[in-house]
């Protein structure tokens, strides 16, 4: 579907801003990046050719007896008897002698079928952000196989740094989308209709301000545990009044403007009034608003998870590596690599919602 001219000019202001327009592309691919984080970083490979058949580990389920072994739990890629299994087509031999018989078969001083014999494609990074390598101290400095280094348990801080990255940029994402909903309806309705309906959502709003939310969320996890989904339903709860006031006072700076009082003269319902007429003008001192909704979520969590009433333990988490940093002076790989990734990604959204924010301002979309 086209855009129209209004957007089209919005796009055009957007380009305008080099540093907000390439802030974008720079967070663009670090995002994509991220979200395919499995074939980027993972200790399974991306796809395995065995008897003349694909099969995707990154993504399923297979169990060993699907390459010839003997367990029907997951196979184990790393292991060099697996390896051996793919390589050799299933051979018994694999069992006894796996690295002599997979270089017999390489050089081709088998008799297994060149037909039979299989592969496998490995990603970028053979590490996922679970895969403990326990070779040398913990934490270890970054070399050619850890470029970041390790943690205090042997874990790729590249692979965490990933699939962190992603969690917090989801995490964010899901949370400002209907926080943001929730507290533009409120405060539209709030603005719009004025009198008893706002003194009504004033005293709900002082009072849960009020409420304190880091014991809420102690008592939550200690009854329900922790979880992905039930931060997302907490930081929401708390989060929906960050944008009220702002919307509230645009409505009621715009609900008597001549537009407004002719939409009304002529019979426009009030949910068009509010949505289609005066929040487009409240767009900016929302925007304006938002880079400090999108970074106070991304900090909620690095706290939270700093603080251990975060994410579940042992997810990806960039909260902990922080925690790991302090708990680990002797490494300063893991505080640079945490002070920089913060840093890189904080300051790239706040570009971003920049340029949003003066594409969206009338008095430059108009010019």
């Amino acid at each position: 579907m086209a855009m129209s001219e209004l957007n089209r000019r919005r796009w055009r202001n957007f380009r305008r801003n080099g540093r907000a327009f390439w802030s974008l592309v720079i967070f663009s691919v670090l995002f994509v990046t991220a979200m395919f984080a499995e074939i980027v970083a993972n200790d399974k490979p991306i796809v395995v050719r065995y008897q003349g058949e694909l099969y995707w580990p990154a993504y399923n389920f297979y169990p060993e007896t699907a390459f010839g072994g003997d367990f029907g739990t997951e196979a184990i890629y790393r292991d060099e008897a697996v390896q051996c299994l793919i390589v050799s087509g299933g051979r018994e031999e694999c069992w006894d002698e796996p690295d002599g018989f997979m270089a017999a078969v390489r050089s081709g001083s088998t008799d297994v079928p060149e037909a039979e014999q299989g592969w496998m494609i490995w990603p970028p990074i053979p590490y996922h952000y679970r895969t403990i390598n326990n070779v040398g101290t913990a934490p270890s400095a970054p070399d050619g196989n850890h470029l970041l280094g390790t943690d205090d348990t042997a874990r790729d801080v590249l692979a965490r740094v990933i699939y962190g990255f992603r969690t917090s940029i989801l995490f964010t994402l899901i949370v400002t989308v209907v926080a943001s909903t929730i507290g533009i309806t409120a405060g539209a309705i709030q603005g719009y209709f004025g009198g008893r309906t706002d003194l009504v959502f004033q005293r709900v709003l002082e009072i849960w301000a009020s409420t304190p939310s880091l014991y809420v969320i102690i008592i939550l996890f200690a009854i329900l545990g922790r979880g992905f989904w039930l931060l997302v339903f907490v930081t929401i709860l708390f989060g929906w009044p960050a944008l009220v006031g702002v919307v509230r006072a645009e409505f009621l700076r715009a609900r008597n403007f001549e537009y407004v009082r002719a939409a009304r003269a002529l019979g426009v319902s009030d949910r068009k009034i509010m949505f289609r007429h005066i929040l487009p003008n409240a767009m900016v001192a929302t925007l304006t608003m938002m880079p400090f909704v999108v970074t106070g979520t991304i900090s909620g969590l690095a706290a939270l998870d700093y603080l251990g009433y975060g994410l579940p333990a042992g997810a990806a988490s960039l909260g902990e590596m922080a925690l790991q940093a302090k708990q680990n002076l002797q490494a300063p790989w893991l505080a640079f690599t945490s002070f920089f990734t913060f840093a890189i990604m904080l300051s790239l959204l706040v570009f971003i919602f920049e340029g949003i924010r003066d594409a969206f301002d009338p008095r430059k979309t108009f010019r």
